[in-house]
Formats: structure tokens, sequence, C-alpha cells
């Protein structure tokens, strides 16, 4: 039972890397066809940006997700502030 489990994470990164490669494949395939807008592309890779840089300065790739989230969420309750705001003006 010992030797199983090195196999079953090993299965589940391999899962893992094939389902992130797909989403990056489908991605490319939608931008290249103007199925989406690469305004929208670019925010979607405001996540994994900060990340990267925050890896590099921290050192620990764990807390440095973990201040991303935390970044990503004050970023979604500014924005949702700021689209209330706007809304009550127009």
């Amino acid at each position: 039972m010992d030797n199983l489990v090195p196999i079953a994470i090993w299965a589940a990164a391999v899962i893992l890397g094939l389902g992130l490669l797909g989403m990056l494949l489908f991605g490319i395939q939608s931008i290249v066809n103007g199925k989406i807008n690469l305004v929208t592309a670019a925010i979607i890779l405001v996540p994994v940006i900060l990340l990267l840089i925050l890896g590099l300065i921290v050192g620990d790739w764990a807390v440095a997700g973990i201040w991303t989230l935390v970044i990503m969420f004050l970023l979604a309750v500014i924005s949702l502030l700021v689209s209330g705001i706007r809304g009550l003006f127009n």
C-alpha cells in the first residue's frame, strides 16, 4: 500500500498538467480565432504574473501564493466598490 501513494501523486500531477496544457492550447486557439479579447486574456494573467513576482521576491512559494490570494481579494473588493460608486453617478 505504501508503494501506491507515490504513483497516485504522480498520476494526479500528470492529470493536472495535462488539464493545464489543454486549457493553454484551447485558450491560444480562441485568441487566434478571435473569440477572446486580448485584454481579457491579459487580465487572466495578472494572478500568474503577481505570483511569479512575489515568488521571486519572497523566495517561499507558499507564502507568495498566500500573498497573491490576499492581493487578488483586495483588488476584487476595490473593483466592486469602484463599480458600485460609478453606478451611483450614472
